[in-house]
């Protein structure tokens, strides 16, 4: 291994990577999810605008009918988008009491966890939301990606490659599994694997980013902000490319800003 690689694994190997499904940052940010891609569905909120107006609406259907999972679902999703993760977390956790065996509110209610940083608990709701027999790649995806916010990355990497038996491809559980491999000193295989997950179609502007990351940790920098920057318009590049220095010049700090790629608040992907 070459010096700066060396030098990179190292850095890789004393830092611990951000919440796991936490808000794109810079010029990542998208403004319908917190986790990849946009929303589905015509009638999906567009804008923070549009989700504070999801918070209000839901929270007087919640109030009315606090018994419904798909009530308590689509107002923590709302909240989760508003960045208002506590108050997410405590109205999945009321509604998974009531409906112990909902598995739609036990994977929201376990990506909920993970957001707020309770990653055991994570694990044990999230282990409650599919059974072997009817596997959720979602689910197992989420699954890796809190393991690996535990530093237990060869079993996170068994819960990806599991995943991408059900949807070979998946640039979601791609991009994690590149992530999983950097924090494990292996940025020659984290670059191929992000690199693969930027050419699938429907990949999020976060797999571009990491991708950058794990480049410039490599030691070229030029390629990683002509990455980081390439197709976007000129704000959203120059966030980017501002971005990627900040990481690379905090070098211990880096995966603060590692953004894990997972499921949107509503589950879809």
């Amino acid at each position: 291994m070459c010096p700066k690689s060396a030098r990179a694994a190292h850095l890789l190997a004393t830092a611990v990577v951000a919440a796991v499904l936490a808000m794109p940052v810079a010029g990542c940010k998208t403004t319908s999810d917190d986790i990849t891609g946009s929303v589905r569905g015509s009638d999906a909120p567009r804008s923070d605008a549009d989700w504070r107006r999801q918070v209000e609406v839901w929270s007087g259907r919640y109030r009315d009918n606090p018994n419904d999972p798909d009530t308590a679902i689509a107002y923590a999703r709302a909240l989760r988008a508003t960045g208002q993760n506590a108050q997410a977390v405590a109205v999945l956790e009321q509604a998974s009491i009531r409906n112990p065996h909902n598995m739609p509110l036990l994977g929201a209610y376990g990506r909920a966890l993970a957001d707020a940083g309770s990653y055991e608990q994570a694990l044990d709701v999230l282990s409650r939301a599919h059974t072997p027999e009817q596997p959720d790649w979602r689910i197992l995806n989420a699954q890796g990606a809190v393991l690996d916010q535990l530093g237990r990355h060869a079993e996170a990497q068994k819960f990806y490659t599991t995943a991408l038996r059900i949807v070979p491809n998946e640039p979601s559980i791609l991009s994690n599994l590149g992530l999983s491999y950097a924090l494990t000193k292996d940025l020659r295989r984290a670059e191929a694997t992000l690199q693969q997950a930027m050419g699938r179609p429907g990949a999020a502007p976060k797999v571009r980013q990491n991708l950058a990351l794990v480049i410039g940790l490599e030691g070229h920098f030029a390629e990683a902000e002509k990455i980081a920057s390439a197709d976007l318009p000129p704000d959203e590049a120059a966030a980017n490319v501002r971005y990627l220095r900040e990481m690379l010049a905090k070098r211990g700090d880096w995966k603060k800003g590692v953004q894990p790629y997972a499921t949107p608040p509503d589950g879809t992907n």
